[in-house]
This record gives C-alpha cells, structure tokens and sequence, in this order.
C-alpha cells in the first residue's frame, strides 16, 4: 500500500472508530475505561491487508475495511467488504444500501435493485431508500416497478419528491396525461412548492401548451417573487412562444427591482434587437457599457449597434480606445477592422486584421477577411497567400476551390487545373469540381472549354443551378440560343429563387431579346422584353444589396428605352459600387459618351 492509500486509511479509521453505523452492531469507543475489541480491530485493519477476511471480528470490521477501500478506489473489494458485513449483520439496512450503491458504480444495475429492495424491507419507512430504489428502476426503464415504489395502496405518490421523481419518469415514456394529473394535483395541494410549478409548466409545454405554461410560471411569481430561475424560466417560454414584447416587459420588470443586473440588462438588448427596436437596443446597451466599462463583449456589441444606426466614427472611437486598454485582446482588433474596412478604409483593415495572432480564435476570420479586401484590390497574388495559409489550417473543399481560382487570376492556371482534376481523379462523379473547372477556364477566357465543363457538370448533375446558370448567361451575352438560355436560367432560379445574380442572368436574356428585335417590325414586343429586363434588375438589385453589374445593366435597359437621364444614373451608380474591371470594361466609356450627350443638350 503506498503513502496516500495509508494517510486515507488513517483518516477513515479516526473517524469510523468514533461514529458508529446505525443499524449495525456498534463500534465500541478505544477511550480509557472501555473494553472491546476497538483498539485491536483498528490494528488489525491498518496492518493487516485491506481485503482480508476476519470471521472472527464484528461486521464494524468489515465496514472500516469496506470504507478503506472504497477511498482507495477498489470498489470491488469494497462489495466484498461490505457482503461480508452484512452477513454477519442481517438485519442492518443501511448496509443494504451501501451495497446497492456499490453496485450502481459498478454498473451492476441486478444487484443494485436486489440490495435497494432488501434496504426497503428492512426499513419501509425510509424515504431515501424509496426514492433510491425509484431511480434505480427508472435506469432500468421499468415504469411500473417505479410505479410500485413510489405510490402507495391508493396509486398515489407517497410524497412530493415521489411526485417529481415519477413526473420526470412519465416526460420520458411521453405519458403526458398522466404526469399533467400528477404535477396539477402536486400544485393544488402544496401551491408554495416552486419545484411543483416547475414541473407543471414542463408538462404544459411538452403538451405544446405553451400560454398555459406561462400562466403556471406568473402564478409561481406571484407567490416567489424574489426568485430569478422564476423570471429567467418564464422569459425563455415568452421567447419561444414567440412573445417578444411581453418578454421585453418582464426584463423591464426584473430591471425595476434590480436596476443594474448585468444578465438581464444583456437579454432586454438582445430581445430589442430581435424586434429591430435599435434606439431601445442601443439604450440599454449604453447602459450596461456604463455599468461595466470593461466588458469587452459588450463593447463590441454595442459599437455593432451603432454601425447599424450609422455612426460609424462613434463605433470606430469606441473600439479604438477600448483597444487601446486592452491590447491583448485581439477580437477588438477584428472588430474594429470590421468597422474600418466597412467606413472605407482598407488599409488600415489590413493592419488590424494582420494584428490578430495565430493562436487567437479570431485568427481563421482575421486572415478571410484579409483574402476578401485583397480580392476587391484586385491583388490577387496576396489573396493567394491568405487562402493558402488558410488551406493548412482549416482544410476544405471551399478553400480548395477558391486556391484553384485565385491560382488562374495569378496566371498560374495550369497550377488551378491540377489541383481540380486531383479532386476529381479522388471522385469523377462530382458534379462541383466539374463546376469549378469550367469557372476556372471562364477566368481565363477560354469559354468554349468552360461551357464544355458546365455540360459536363450538367450530365452529372441536370439541376446544378450554377451551372444552369452560367450557360445561360453566358448564351445571353452572345446573344446566342436565347430560348435555351431562358429555360435553363429559370430552371437555376425554381432552385434559387432568391439568388440576385441569377435573377440579373434573367434580365440579361430579356434585354438581349429585345435587342434582337429591334429594327423589326415587332417593336411592342421589344418594349416588353426591356420592361421585363427592368423589373428583373430592379428585383436582382434589392436581392444582392446593390451590384456595380447590376447597376450597369439597369443603365443599359433605360438606355434602350431612351430614358438617358436615369441610365445616367444607374451608370453613375455602377461607378460608386466600384466596378470589376474584368467584368465592366466599357462602363466608364458608356457613361463618359452619355455625359457629354445629355451636356450638348
């Protein structure tokens, strides 16, 4: 036995020989004047070892050798203890319960029952062993063998705890019925019990129930008003309801009696939020930040409320100095790149997001970020570097796909190519590599290849809506089988109605309908070709955001209609989304040539 085994032993013995174990034979006192075998058992057990069986000795011996071992882990020789001792001393119940949970932490779920029975033999009127044996049987899923315990000759429970326990067992086996009786019953009987309120408004909710559940919750409130579980439980079940509103009103409640609560300060804002009530979310927010100047969580929320409200250089100030406390903590550093990149300030985007540590969690979103601002730069080459970065430490198809694109806009496409047919040789059957092949060859202009790749995607996979998608705008822009491209872009959107850019794809054919019937003497159905065009692009608009492709388009279509001052607009438009140069060459012509026209008037 090492040093700790004999210091617990030591401990054990100190405190058995002086308490005995009722129900068992006592363990005389070794104090001066006394006689019995005390002094002499205490011995033996320290010397002699731990499992060793002494018939002669009283069933105290085998307890303090059971005890013994049970601290020094040795649960199995601890049963064995423990059987000697009640065999010694059959009548003793509280042994009978040792052993029953000695065998629960053994996982020997039989013996633990037949112990927990005997203990309840031996001791009816024990309501921990009851209870004990309830839950025992409930391990097993045997509910009428819990039933039996825990209700008496008149089915019912012997006592509130019984009710609670067969409650929880009656949620499992889904017999709701029987544990609204129950938990209604329990409430009635004993209406200040807040756990029987609990319980009763599970049930309701279980049973969908979910007003009555609240009811049950503002009853329980009324006689518990100073218990927050009370408020936190009842603002979950207004959440889910959902009944923001009256949630809102329960937290201003809480809020009157403890003005300053951190947690239910931070759940009014968030359900302000919820309900787009900004000005009350940036109140309570003010708040909070006030109360608790270094949260740095809540800083960061609060300055994402003001960029919402549009006070950029209030949100950027706040994260700057909060940054400036605390310098270690980089997640202000992310944040406030996102604020400064947003205010139109990439380089110092940069630097902010560069800042962020590899080992910090913010570390993965820092460097996407940065790969995104190279991408509007069009500096690809440093885009390449983040993605690839990224690709070691957070492995994906994504990544895979954006290295191979990013790989042919820096001229190294044979470089994009073998990486894709290195995912394809591992599955020929995958119809988005095939995607992505076809997009890489359209990055390099070599269309006719990419739209063989998109008929191969489309073989594998007839409803790609990508694919779809980019034949049929790719047709629109030649002007070539228009009637195919506009069933194949409508096939895109049945999958993605809400997609921008497939419904600009759309436009796009009917605009170059209405070209090819220009000069023909069909010039009604043109007009309504363009109007289609115009009502599709303004629909794509609202769906992405705003597009500098999608404002050029829209200038194009007033143009046809010979509405120059609003194609002045959307072209002027175009230009303030920054336009991408690969996709928009002729913009600034287009709108150089009208501004003088529309000026010579």
């Amino acid at each position: 036995m090492n040093q700790a085994s004999a210091r617990r032993m030591a401990r054990a013995l100190a405190l058995l020989v002086a308490v005995s174990l009722p129900g068992c034979a006592s363990l005389p006192s070794d104090g001066p004047g006394e006689s019995g075998p005390s002094s002499e058992s205490s011995l033996e057990a320290r010397t002699a070892s731990p499992a060793a069986a002494r018939p002669d000795r009283p069933s105290d011996y085998d307890v303090l050798v059971a005890e013994l071992l049970a601290l020094d882990g040795r649960f199995e020789e601890s049963r064995d203890a423990y059987g000697r001792a009640a065999l010694k001393d059959p009548g003793a119940a509280p042994l009978q319960r040792k052993l029953a949970r000695l065998a629960l932490k053994l996982d020997d779920i039989d013996a633990a029952v037949v112990h927990a029975d005997r203990a309840l033999a031996l001791d009816p009127s024990d309501e921990e062993t009851r209870l004990s044996l309830a839950r025992i049987h409930r391990i097993r899923m045997d509910v009428p063998a819990v039933e039996a315990v825990l209700l008496d000759e008149n089915g019912d429970p012997f006592s509130a705890r019984a009710v609670l326990l067969l409650y929880q067992v009656y949620l499992e086996r889904s017999r709701l019925s029987d544990a609204l009786v129950i938990t209604q019953r329990l409430v009635e009987e004993q209406p200040d019990l807040l756990d029987g309120h609990m319980a009763l408004a599970t049930v309701f909710e279980h049973l969908g129930r979910k007003d009555a559940a609240v009811q049950v919750l503002r009853d329980a409130l009324a006689a518990h008003p100073d218990r927050p579980i009370l408020y936190s439980r009842l603002a979950r079940m207004l959440r889910s309801i959902p009944d923001r509103q009256a949630e809102i009103d329960l937290y201003r409640e809480v809020l009157a009696k403890r003005p300053d609560h951190f947690g239910t300060l931070v759940s009014l804002g968030e359900a302000q939020i919820a309900v787009n009530d900004l000005d009350g979310a940036l109140e309570t927010y003010e708040r909070i930040v006030a109360a608790h100047p270094d949260d740095l969580q809540a800083i960061r929320r609060m300055a994402s409320l003001e960029f919402a409200a549009g006070r950029y250089e209030q949100a950027a100030a706040r994260l700057e100095a909060s940054f400036e406390r605390h310098p270690e903590h980089f997640e202000l550093a992310y944040s406030l790149g996102q604020v400064v990149r947003n205010m139109g300030d990439p380089e110092r985007a940069i630097e902010l997001f560069a800042r962020v540590p590899e080992y910090h969690p913010a570390y993965i979103e820092s460097r996407l970020q940065l790969a995104s601002i190279y991408e509007d730069q069009e500096d690809y080459a440093n885009a390449l570097v983040e993605v690839q970065k990224l690709r070691v430490l957070r492995p994906s198809r994504a990544l895979e796909f954006h290295t191979a694109e990013l790989l042919t806009r820096t001229e190294h496409f044979d470089d994009a190519i073998a990486l894709l047919e290195a995912m394809r040789a591992e599955n020929p059957e995958d119809d988005e590599v095939l995607y992505q092949l076809g997009v890489c060859y359209g990055t390099a202009k070599r269309i006719d290849e990419a739209l063989e790749y998109m008929r191969l995607t489309l073989e594998k996979n007839p409803d790609n809506p990508h694919a779809l998608n980019y034949i049929g705008y790719t047709w629109a822009e030649r002007g070539e089988n228009l009637d195919e491209a506009e069933r194949m872009i409508l096939r895109a959107l049945d999958q993605r109605p809400n997609d921008g850019y497939i419904t600009d794809s759309l436009a796009w054919v009917y605009y170059m309908r209405a070209q090819s019937l220009i000069g023909s003497p069909d010039a009604s159905a043109s007009l309504a070709f363009l109007e289609r065009a115009r009502q599709s692009l303004f629909q794509a608009a609202e769906l992405t955001g705003g597009d500098p492709v999608i404002s050029e388009h829209l200038g194009d279509v007033h143009l046809a209609l010979d509405e120059r001052e609003r194609a002045f607009e959307f072209y002027q438009e175009a230009v303030r989304l920054e336009p991408r140069d690969g996709e928009q060459p002729q913009l600034l012509e287009k709108l150089d040539r009208l501004q003088r026209e529309l000026g010579s008037r």
